[in-house]
């Protein structure tokens, strides 16, 4: 027994409950069933429901305070380790380099404020989709009431324009379609209808129903509302949204883990070498603290952090050049971990653009080149060719049309229905001048379209005086009305069978199929009603219509396939018209079709093993698509999720890297996502993914280039202390060192170019930590030659009598030599450096050596830096014999490179 209004909860109590089938049942049950009338609601009764069922409003995100959301910047381990670095260079008294770590620590707690997406924004731009007045009856007059007091059983009236307050059952409806693209992802507008269709109908096929939030293109109509608030289709997708929760991304996570472990094992080893230290080598408790803090400094990369969030700030600013605008730091990186992307069709995959594609007469049939409004140089037939069946069909869908085209700058541009816009492009390839066409036959009357009769009759004074009507609508519906078909020697019998092959073979390759007929009248004819026009048609053709696929989308998904990324089409599209665009656009020779209806019958792990294995899901909800994407990532892929209706916004903040259109997405789905695309191409997404491999790509040349130096410090450092001789560095050495060598040589790092063949690796596995075991021994391996070569080189300088200062001085060089010489190296993770490329670097390397060379002559020979830092001057031979040194080094790592870096795999 169906619940009254009285027993059944509202949305005041913040849960959205499940509503009767109200789009399966007849319009009289559904008054009935909300206990209302086609006279509308008493102001009493009104009031006495709003008080049961609460605002129609969604709620406000609950925000948090200004200043908890600014302090949040700071809870990663990201900054602690900043931080961390600071505070050790500020016990040694260098100031400066504390100042600099706090001031990008700030800059990133600031824009990490101003971008990153917030649950409580997408919410509340859901809450500005809805209608803030509408027109109801009330007491048997039309009134217009706040959107916030619209309650259940409400008879609200609807014009073209209208956006639509609440969810609605269709009581009246005249020439009704409704944008419900925010919701179904639909390129072109639905028709709507009272009557009732089937219980278990998708959404985008429940043509009895209005939906709030979503606006009338065409027609008149009058509904009931049937939920208000948060059980509307709109407030449920808020639901969704307030319980989706944000994910870390894998770069963070590995920055965490990496921060954690490296933390530990910097405790551990300077209490143990501080117990060493003072327990069997007798140091006093002093000494025993300053070779600590030279060995906390020499460990500490403090730079390291810094460098790797100003490189993912370079990578945000590249990825804005390409269309791509980050509103979340960490998302460039995680895009190169990227192993699947799950596309929304239409405006991403396709141009959201109808076009004509194929015309078949009775005597032919042709493809249309050409794709979206834009007319281009395309001629259909050539000069002096005749083709008066094709030309009559032409005519006829430029004539029975409500649509105009016009250009905007370099853009055509369509006011109405898009389908009838592609005629208008369409007559315009012909070509036909549609204004002197209207002009030559001008319209005396129409028959609207409505999804009753499904078609569009009218009535034109012909160019020889007769009378003459046009008229275009379902091809079934055409054929019924017609028993004639029109060829180049006059009318002939109708042949039913060839027509509907046809309509079956264009729909078959996902178009959407329009039938086109006229009919002769008398001259003096004004007017035509439905009795004229349900007999006696001569049928013209057919018209199949395509939202075309984007040509570098075709490239694009391409590009994805070798590179090892998975791409996956979401839409509420059709089955058939979905798959069409899928095998058109390479997704695969034969694309694999779940509907939203068949997801539904699946158990979970039937549906985690389908969301993996099948490539197009059409007529999906917002559930599916945020269950699809919870699937994969249930698998360890990493999911990009594209979207731009309000019905993406959800699956957009589940998914690793959400990803809104910037052009025709709404501000709940770039509220929700992480990246925004300028051009809503799928090919900047793809341009964004080889931006992040490459940017993970630098992060990992940072890594690789500075934990060698700070472990060819500490080793020295602590063999030092094992054995008992002077350290070879100074703990302010040591901080010299490192912050020269991480303001320069460390940050052109982020700014290499992409290696080549980087599109052609596969995905990193997203729990593939930060140091990879290849990087693990590059580390190991290049701090053991640096230990080698500081050692060398100090105990040589210390037997050719030099003193202790001047040794130490040149240990500081060589380090900074080698690691000039080991920058070259590392540029290049999958490839040897040693090729002209290579060598001769890019114009930051050379502008970095040369700050890094005059820094370092100002160490060595300025009398200031000598008081500072305690260096001395070195001779010419001692500079030849460091370069030297740091040459040899070149060489023998580009060996080990060559040797041992195919063992590793492709990582």
């Amino acid at each position: 027994m169906m619940a009254t209004l009285q027993d059944r909860p509202g949305p005041q109590d913040g849960t959205a409950t499940e509503s009767p089938a109200f789009h399966a049942l007849p319009a009289p049950q559904v008054l009935q069933a909300l206990e209302s009338a086609e006279d509308g609601l008493t102001g009493a009764e009104a009031a006495r429901r709003l008080s049961i069922h609460g605002p129609n409003a969604l709620p406000a995100g609950k925000g948090r305070h200004p200043l908890m959301r600014f302090l949040a910047q700071f809870n990663n381990a990201l900054i602690y380790f900043m931080l961390a670095g600071a505070l050790a260079a500020g016990l040694l008294g260098h100031l400066v380099d504390a100042g600099v770590i706090l001031t990008v620590v700030l800059v990133n707690a600031v824009v990490g404020y101003l971008q990153e997406g917030k649950a409580e924004n997408a919410l509340n731009a859901i809450r500005s989709m809805i209608s803030p007045r509408a027109a109801v009856l009330r007491d048997g007059l039309r009134v217009s009431v706040a959107m916030e007091d619209l309650v259940p059983g409400d008879v609200v009236l609807l014009e073209a324009g209208d956006r639509i307050p609440a969810d609605l059952r269709i009581l009246r409806a005249r020439s009704l379609t409704v944008d419900e693209a925010i919701l179904t992802g639909e390129s072109v507008t639905a028709s709507k209808h009272p009557d009732p269709v089937e219980a278990g109908a998708a959404l985008g096929d429940r043509k009895s129903m209005l939906f709030s939030g979503t606006l009338v293109a065409t027609g008149q109509g009058a509904g009931i509302v049937t939920a208000t608030g948060l059980a509307t289709e709109i407030g449920r997708i808020s639901a969704l949204l307030r319980g989706v929760e944000e994910l870390t991304t894998p770069l963070l996570r590995q920055i965490n883990a990496f921060g954690r472990r490296f933390t530990w094992f910097a405790f551990a080893g300077a209490a143990a070498l501080f117990a060493f230290a003072v327990g069997l080598r007798g140091f006093g408790w002093e000494d025993a603290l300053m070779a600590v803090v030279a060995l906390a400094v020499g460990l500490v990369p403090e730079g390291l952090p810094a460098v790797i969030t100003i490189t993912l700030a370079i990578g945000v600013q590249r990825m804005a050049g390409r269309n791509a605008v980050i509103r979340h730091l960490p998302a460039v990186e995680t895009l190169g971990a990227t192993s699947v992307i799950c596309s929304d069709k239409t405006g991403t995959l396709t141009r959201n653009e109808m076009t004509v594609r194929r015309l078949i007469t009775a005597e032919e049939a042709q493809l249309v080149e050409g794709a979206g409004y834009d007319p281009g140089p395309v001629r259909l037939f050539a000069s002096g060719s005749h083709h008066e069946p094709s030309m009559a069909l032409i005519r006829a869908g430029l004539l029975c049309n409500d649509a105009r085209l016009h250009r905007k700058g370099a853009e055509w541009q369509v006011e109405g229905d898009p389908m009838e816009g592609a005629l208008v492009t369409l007559a315009l390839k012909a070509p036909l001048v549609p204004e002197d066409e209207r002009a030559a036959r001008p319209r005396l009357d129409l028959i609207p379209f409505d999804a009753a009769h499904r078609f569009m009759a009218t009535l034109h004074r012909a160019a020889d005086g007769g009378g003459l009507i046009l008229i275009k609508g379902a091809p079934e519906r055409i054929l019924e009305m017609s028993d004639r078909q029109e060829t180049s020697h006059g009318p002939a019998p109708l042949d039913n069978a060839f027509w509907t092959n046809r309509i079956a073979a264009a729909a078959a390759e996902g178009e959407r199929v329009l039938g086109f007929a006229m009919k002769r009248t008398d001259p003096g004819r004004t007017a035509i009603d439905f009795p004229d026009v349900e007999s006696g048609l001569v049928f013209l053709g057919l018209a199949g219509f395509i939202d075309p696929p984007r040509d570098e989308a075709r490239a694009a998904i391409a590009e994805c396939h070798s590179a090892g990324i998975a791409v996956k089409m979401i839409t509420g599209d059709h089955a058939a018209t979905a798959q069409a665009i899928a095998r058109q656009l390479g997704l695969a020779p034969e694309p694999r079709v779940l509907t939203g209806q068949e997801l539904d019958r699946l158990d979970d792990a039937a549906f985690q093993r389908a969301a993996v294995e099948t490539e197009v899901f059409a007529r999906t909800s917002p559930e599916h698509k945020l269950r699809i994407v919870r699937a994969l990532q249930a698998e360890g892929r990493v999911v990009a999720m594209t979207g731009d209706g309000v019905n993406d916004a959800p699956a957009l903040k589940q998914a690793d890297v959400g990803v809104a259109m910037g052009i025709k997405g709404t501000e709940a789905s770039k509220e929700a996502a992480q990246m925004v695309l300028m051009d809503d191409n799928f090919a900047s997404i793809v341009n964004a993914v080889h931006e992040g491999r490459t940017i993970h790509d630098n992060i990992r040349k940072v890594v690789g280039w500075t934990l060698p130096t700070n472990g060819g410090e500490a080793m020295a450092v602590i063999l030092a202390i094992l054995f008992n001789f002077a350290m070879p560095m100074t703990p302010v050495q040591i901080l010299w060192i490192n912050l020269i060598l991480a303001a320069t040589l460390g940050l052109v790092l982020a700014f290499e170019p992409s290696e080549p063949g980087v599109m052609k690796r596969s995905p990193r596995r997203p729990d593939a930590g930060l140091l990879t075991p290849f990087l693990v021994w590059r580390i190991v391996f290049v701090s053991a030659l640096f230990t080698a070569m500081v050692l060398g080189i100090f105990f040589w300088a210390q037997a050719q009598g030099r003193d202790l200062a001047t040794a130490r001085t040149m240990v500081v060089n060589l380090l900074v030599v080698a690691e000039i010489f080991y920058l070259f190296n590392v540029r290049y993770l999958h490839m040897t450096s040693f090729t002209l490329t290579g060598v001769k670097g890019t114009g930051p390397v050379l502008g970095a050596i040369a700050v890094v060379v005059l820094a370092q002559l100002a160490f060595t020979y300025l009398p200031v830096m000598h008081a500072i830092f305690g260096s001395r001057p070195l001779t010419l031979a001692d500079g030849v014999l460091i370069i030297a040194v740091g040459a040899l080094s070149f060489l023998l790592l580009e060996l080990e490179k060559r040797l041992i870096r195919p063992l590793f795999g492709d990582e």
